[in-house]
């Protein structure tokens, strides 16, 4: 598959060799799904494995991961917290999931993207630079918020103060590196989502063909 790149904005990338930084990681696997019905988003499977497990796979280099939604199989060392209440939205569950963090930095993803990869994280943490996150941004130039990284310290800051419910309001004034993450040919960006059936047939029908595609050992 491609490599991540077309970075775009500020911020220091690292040189070749240089360690990136220790993290760990926030998934949001919350919520009520209303256009799917109310069903357990987060639970429901694609290529064989339930979308919250496919999400921690990509920062399965993390030093925690902190889910923020229910207890589940599957995610051994995993740490569980629920935001209050329960459903109450992003900003809420950052602020829930922020509380278990004890890394310099933290990934922030949602709990439902089926072709989010280890070389993305890897692709934020090396454009993070003294900048205070990295985030990826869409064809036309838009922050996607649910699949960034963040130094912890100025976020923790940052919601201490902030009284609103829009991560964009939260985030943004934080200035990221925004990073273009073009997808793999045939597949969709590392930012799709399963917010419909749709959704969730097409992610289900491209991750089959994509192992279909595999080289046979």
């Amino acid at each position: 598959m491609d490599s991540v790149d077309g970075r775009v904005g500020g911020g220091v990338v690292r040189a070749p060799g240089e360690r990136a930084p220790v993290y760990d990681a926030v998934v949001l696997a919350g919520g009520g799904a209303a256009r799917l019905s109310g069903r357990d988003k987060p639970g429901l499977e694609v290529g064989g494995l339930a979308l919250v497990r496919r999400v921690a796979s990509a920062v399965a280099d993390a030093r925690r991961v902190v889910v923020v939604g229910p207890e589940r199989e599957g995610l051994p060392g995993a740490v569980f917290v629920r935001e209050d209440p329960p459903g109450g939205g992003p900003v809420p569950a950052l602020r829930a999931g922020l509380a278990e963090v004890s890394a310099p930095w933290t990934a922030l993803l949602a709990g439902d993207l089926p072709f989010l990869e280890p070389r993305h994280v890897h692709a934020l943490l090396a454009a993070s630079g003294d900048a205070h996150g990295a985030v990826l941004v869409d064809g036309e130039g838009r922050e996607q918020w649910l699949v960034g990284l963040w130094r912890v310290e100025p976020l923790r800051r940052a919601l201490a103060s902030y009284t609103g419910r829009s991560l964009h309001g939260l985030l943004g004034p934080l200035q990221p590196v925004r990073l273009a993450a073009p997808p793999a040919p045939g597949l969709p960006e590392p930012w799709f989502d399963c917010d419909t059936m749709d959704d969730l047939r097409r992610a289900r029908d491209l991750a089959e063909r994509d192992h279909a595609d595999d080289p046979v050992p």
